[in-house]
C-alpha cells in the first residue's frame, strides 16, 4: 500500500512539473519580449496572439499537449475516474502556479482543454466546438472578454455533459474545474462588468 501511495504522489508531482513548463515564455524566446510584462501580462495563448500568430499556435499546442500527454502517461489500467481528474488538476495547477515563474502562470484554459480531451474526447469535442463558435462570434461582434466567455461556457457545457452522460462524480470534478477557472478569470469578469 505505501508503494502504491508513493507511486501516486510521484505521478502527481510529475504531472505538476509537466504542467509548469511555461510554453508562452518559451515560444517568445528570441523576440526580446517578456510575455509576462507585455500586453495583458498573462503567459498564455491569448496574450502571445497579440504579438505573433505562429508563436501563439506553438503556445496553444504546448499548453494543450501538457494537459494531454502527462495525464495519459500517468493513467494505469484499472485507475478510476478520480485518478484521471487528480492528474488533470495537478497539470492545471502546475500551469497556473509554475515554480519557474515564481509560482505565477497562465489561466489554465488550454491546459484544462487538453485534460478534457484525454479524459472524455467525445464530449470534449462537443464542448470545444462551442468554444470555437463563441470565440469567432465574439471576435466578429467585438465582445469584450470573448475568450473568457467562451472558455467558461465551454467548461459549463462540459460539466452538464458529464452530468448527463458520465455521472455525478465526473460532473462534480468538472464543476470544481469550472469554478477554479472562473476564479482565475476574475479580472476578466471585472473588466466585462466595468462601464465601456
Amino acid at each position: 500500500m505505501p508503494e502504491i501511495e508513493g507511486a501516486l504522489v510521484l505521478r502527481l508531482l510529475l504531472c505538476f512539473l509537466a504542467g509548469s513548463i511555461p510554453f508562452a515564455v518559451v515560444a517568445m524566446l528570441g523576440t526580446g519580449i517578456d510575455i509576462r510584462r507585455a500586453g495583458s501580462g498573462n503567459p498564455g495563448f491569448n496574450n502571445v496572439l497579440r504579438f505573433s500568430k505562429w508563436r501563439a499556435v506553438l503556445t496553444l499546442m504546448g499548453d494543450m499537449g501538457k494537459g494531454i500527454v502527462p495525464v495519459w502517461l500517468s493513467m494505469r489500467p484499472g485507475d478510476g475516474v478520480m485518478l484521471g481528474w487528480l492528474y488533470g488538476f495537478a497539470v492545471v495547477l502546475g500551469h497556473c502556479y509554475s515554480p519557474w515563474l515564481k509560482f505565477k502562470g497562465g489561466k489554465g484554459i488550454a491546459t484544462s482543454g487538453g485534460v478534457m480531451l484525454v479524459l472524455y474526447p467525445r464530449w470534449a469535442a462537443v464542448a470545444l466546438a462551442l468554444f470555437v463558435v463563441v470565440r469567432l462570434a465574439g471576435s466578429r461582434l467585438k465582445w469584450r472578454e470573448a475568450g473568457a466567455i467562451g472558455s467558461l461556457a465551454t467548461w459549463a457545457v462540459f460539466t452538464l455533459l458529464m452530468l448527463a452522460f458520465a455521472g455525478p462524480q465526473d460532473s462534480l470534478f468538472a464543476a470544481v474545474m469550472t469554478l477554479f477557472l472562473a476564479w482565475r478569470h476574475k479580472k476578466n469578469f471585472q473588466n466585462l462588468l466595468a462601464p465601456a
